[in-house]
């Protein structure tokens, strides 16, 4: 019997989490008996006078949102992080440790449309949210040391208001996920004197297996370690460390690209795709971030249906993460899927 990736299972490894997936592509012919979601409901006003995020609207806390035209941004009503937190800690060598944070989060209003996603908005509207996503970590970079950009798009992701939004929280330290990026980026540099995400960026765009989309600027692949079934990796095809350092070029080409991306998603199963969605870049210390490349993550949790996703249960809980689909199958059906939008065919 001969090796065969697409039939026989085996384990991946992550260089960038330095961890491990199994991948069991035998399994993608098994029944499927268990959990099926229901499909949200897909018409939307443009505008909902009850949304706490719509243009004039009063939120919960009782403040009035501006009758913003583009995008808008506001400090969270109900912040997970807080930047008037005293400096302590307790337990520094027991194994009841705890220390304190101090942070900013904010909320990022995409459009002041309610019946908007990004996918449905116009590249020139999705250029707008990457110049604020870049003046934010900016400004709050230079209070803090990490800055976390996100999306939690859908009830599926727990997304709390169908208006496209996003946040922003930023802490004084680096969140333990990333700390693993950062430790193995600079131990790849420190052993290849390259950056691994660049070296990796350059080999998938040779191969091509697992690349979804490309233009002058950026690379969309599905990892060769992807854990999530349709999960993403955007990478600019340059040296940068953070969205501030994008020019004008790669910020219309990152628009453009986020564009098609997101168009295909919905594509795939004719349904606003759930994900959560993120960037990591260079924290905002005095230490050296040559090692550091920009790149932005996609995890949607969708497998085999609009309404049958993917679960992080049982063996992935107690050993390693595990997926049916190989990551070569999955960005072959993205690659064929449309960029003209189902709701527009």
């Amino acid at each position: 019997m001969t090796f065969d990736l697409t039939r026989h299972p085996h384990r991946r490894y992550n260089p960038l989490l330095d961890e491990w997936i199994l991948v069991s592509p035998h399994r993608t012919n098994r029944p499927w008996r268990g959990g099926v979601e229901s499909l949200p409901l897909e018409r939307r006003p443009r505008f909902d006078p009850d949304c706490y995020l719509c243009p004039g609207n009063t939120r919960a806390n009782g403040e009035r949102n501006p009758n913003y035209e583009s995008t808008f941004v506001f400090i969270n009503d109900f912040a997970a992080v807080l930047p008037d937190v005293p400096m302590a800690q307790a337990g520094d060598e027991s194994l009841f440790r705890a220390r304190s944070v101090r942070g900013e989060a904010r909320v990022i209003c995409f459009s002041p449309r309610h019946d908007l996603t990004l996918a449905e908005m116009s590249p020139a509207e999705i250029r707008l949210v990457v110049d604020l996503w870049a003046a934010q970590t900016s400004e709050l970079g230079a209070r803090f040391s990490w800055v976390q950009i996100f999306e939690n798009r859908g009830d599926m992701m727990g997304a709390s208001n169908p208006h496209p939004h996003g946040q922003i929280w930023a802490t004084d330290r680096m969140g333990a996920i990333a700390a693993r990026e950062d430790k193995q980026q600079r131990a790849y540099r420190e052993s290849n004197g390259t950056n691994l995400l660049r070296d990796y960026a350059r080999q998938e765009g040779q191969i091509g297996e697992r690349s979804v989309l490309e233009n002058a600027s950026w690379l969309v692949v599905l990892p060769y370690w992807a854990v999530w079934p349709f999960e993403t990796l955007l990478l600019p095809k340059s040296p940068v460390r953070r969205l501030p350092d994008l020019d004008d070029g790669q910020r219309n080409d990152l628009a453009a690209i986020l564009k098609a991306l997101l168009v295909k998603y919905d594509n795939l199963f004719e349904v606003s795709f759930p994900y959560s969605m993120g960037w990591h870049g260079a924290p905002f210390d005095s230490g050296d971030n040559r090692h550091w490349q920009l790149h932005g993550h996609f995890f949607p949790p969708l497998l085999r249906s609009a309404t049958v996703k993917k679960f992080m249960v049982g063996y992935e809980m107690l050993a390693e993460a595990q997926r049916d689909i190989t990551p070569e199958q999955a960005a072959g059906r993205l690659r064929k899927a449309s960029e003209v939008h189902f709701k527009l065919r």
